[in-house]
């Protein structure tokens, strides 16, 4: 059976003033996930946010708690931030020499442990760890900031990921410039799982916009008239 379609808005293009409101609207809105993206200035040329907003918002909504980690070590804040609520904690090949033992520790924590990807990393660097992962996270553009395009190019990787997957029970997660307009794409290259920070945002009507991603995304599965 494939994995349900996912719509994980991402926090980062949300009002920072009033961030816990911000998870209320689009839980209501109808978001499957929250996506949370946790910059630290150092893997990443911006600093967001740490565990202890993760747990200021873990009481505004019950859906799951998709938390990106874009930091370098990671490990030292795997513990403060599966404490603090996350449901699910992806960390990056590339943050560290030992993904392995990041992601082992992760489980250990009883999280759900996913692992993800630089546009400019090979698809070759998961080989070893899928075993480990419960999701992989497909970078769209290079991390670090939001409303940035999508990278084309990434449509293959996502081909590529997906066939590595295989029938194991991972989702496919991708992020970085998803729209309605690119969704059915990014589906169709086999990704389950949609991030979208500014075209969840914009305009105010998060319900409409949210439903018309998944729209897009449904109809790409056959799910939708």
């Amino acid at each position: 059976m494939p994995r349900p379609l996912i719509i994980a808005p991402s926090i980062l293009a949300s009002d920072f003033a009033k961030l816990g409101e911000e998870v209320r609207a689009i839980d209501a809105a109808g978001c499957d996930w929250v996506h949370v993206d946790v910059m630290d200035g150092h893997f990443v040329p911006n600093i967001s946010i740490g565990p202890d907003v993760v747990k200021a918002l873990r009481p505004h909504s019950k859906k799951i708690f998709d938390v990106h980690l874009m930091i370098a070590p990671c490990d030292p804040y795997l513990e403060a931030f599966a404490k603090a609520g996350s449901d699910i904690i992806t960390v990056h090949v590339e943050s560290s020499p030992h993904v392995h033992r990041s992601l082992q520790a992760i489980r250990a924590l009883g999280k759900k442990a996913g692992v993800t990807l630089n546009p400019g990393t090979p698809v070759s660097t998961l080989e070893n760890v899928i075993d480990l992962v419960d999701l992989v996270l497909v970078m769209s553009v290079n991390p670090g900031f939001g409303g940035q395009s999508f990278i084309a190019s990434q449509l293959e990787k996502i081909a590529a990921v997906r066939a590595l997957i295989g029938g194991r029970p991972i989702d496919l997660e991708v992020d970085g410039g998803v729209t309605a307009d690119n969704a059915a794409k990014v589906v169709q290259a086999g990704a389950n799982a949609l991030v979208a920070g500014s075209a969840v945002f914009k305009g105010g009507n998060y319900k409409a916009n949210i439903d018309a991603i998944r729209q897009a995304g449904a109809l790409a599965r056959g799910e939708a008239a």
